[in-house]
């Protein structure tokens, strides 16, 4: 008996095209969800009161990386650098999604702004700055070379043992590119630290107590995902949990009976 796909929740970011609003998800997004095994399915902004029949529909979320910081309004600061892109109609439905989704056990994975995101919806605070801060590197890339160069490993992290990470990749450390401006000042509470950078900046965490698999990371692991290791074995473990929910939550496909 066959069973249907996984489906992937994967967020949006809303852009302006001359005067034409557009909700946009980046194809690497996607094409890391179709190597998890699952179909992508990218969502526009949702109000808070249609989240559950949202997730009603997926079986994973997936919160992307995204040029635009969250807003520091939520973590109870005011804006640093006005030149900065900021998306406050994405903070609206993903800070609410997130606490939602964990709260059902809904597979998630975080990258990058969706790392960030993840700590402030539970309560945490974040360095507007990470370059600014005192004993922390500069963790941004170069904005005048190429992807290929932007997206090159720039520094190991060093796994928590005993966690979530560790558990999924059996190793003690590894590199990763770094494409960041923001980073985790203060976890949340609740949350605990998977990976870190040279510095002690925090690199990826779990929330322990949510029923369902989760993972954030504040590096790109979608970036040219098949061609590293480490990757893979990111997507392979978020791949997994999302059938394993499927088939919990949904079950197998009824037969068909034959014409």
């Amino acid at each position: 008996m066959s069973q249907s796909p996984p489906v992937v929740l994967v967020t949006s970011c809303n852009r302006l095209s001359g005067e034409h609003p557009f909700h946009v998800a980046g194809r690497k997004y996607v094409d890391a969800v179709r190597l998890a095994g699952a179909l992508p399915l990218i969502a526009p902004p949702f109000g808070a009161d249609e989240i559950d029949a949202l997730l009603d529909t997926c079986d994973g979320v997936l919160l992307t990386g995204s040029q635009s910081n969250v807003h520091p309004s939520h973590f109870n600061e005011a804006v640093l650098d006005p030149t900065l892109p900021l998306d406050p109609d994405r903070d609206a439905w993903t800070l609410p999604l997130i606490r939602r989704a964990l709260e059902r056990g809904v597979p998630l994975f975080g990258i990058c702004r969706g790392f960030q995101e993840a700590n402030v919806a539970l309560g945490g605070t974040l360095y507007q700055a990470v370059h600014q801060a005192e004993g922390r590197h500069d963790h941004r890339a170069p904005d005048d070379q190429p992807a290929a160069v932007q997206y090159d490993l720039a520094h190991r992290v060093d796994v928590v043992a005993g966690g979530v990470l560790a558990a999924v990749t059996g190793r003690e450390h590894f590199e990763v590119n770094s494409v960041h401006g923001q980073g985790v000042r203060e976890l949340a509470p609740g949350l605990r630290a998977e990976a870190v950078a040279p510095d002690g900046l925090v690199e990826a965490f779990t929330q322990p107590a949510a029923p369902g698999f989760n993972l954030c990371v504040q590096w790109h692991p979608e970036w040219r995902a098949a061609d590293n290791p480490v990757s893979v074995q990111l997507f392979n473990a978020f791949g997994v949990a999302v059938r394993a929910y499927r088939d919990r939550v949904r079950g197998p496909l009824p037969r068909v009976p034959a014409a």
